[in-house]
């Protein structure tokens, strides 16, 4: 399973942006998909997950509200839109995927993506 980040950036706090991530290979295993992030001295930790189907999603206490994660299985591609964002939000975003329906809060699952950077200023 190969996964692909787009769409970080820079933005002014209290903007928004959206972020993609396109899954290939074998993807008819994969049952949830996630968001985690990474800042310098912290573990990665989980932003948002989605189950297939969309049926059920995990937030962090701290994006929820702000953050929805979406997801369109037919097309094999999941989304972050985040709202109303916060210099703290700043990170490198890596999509993750795995087999199972168990959201681990650090380090992610099966597979990672290369990530995307977003930078929110002040």
């Amino acid at each position: 399973v190969q996964l692909v980040e787009s769409g970080g950036g820079l933005v002014q706090a209290g903007g928004s942006l959206r972020l993609s991530c396109a899954a290939s290979g074998s993807t008819f295993s994969i049952l949830t998909m996630g968001w985690y992030r990474h800042t310098p001295g912290k573990q990665r930790e989980l932003v948002a997950a989605i189950t297939k189907g969309g049926g059920s999603t995990k937030y962090a206490d701290s994006v929820k509200g702000r953050f929805t994660i979406s997801r369109h299985s037919a097309k094999n591609t999941m989304y972050l839109q985040m709202n109303s964002l916060k210099p703290e939000d700043t990170a490198v975003y890596y999509c993750s995927a795995g087999h199972s329906d168990y959201v681990p809060d650090y380090n992610g699952m099966d597979y990672w993506g290369k990530g995307t950077l977003v930078t929110v200023s002040s």
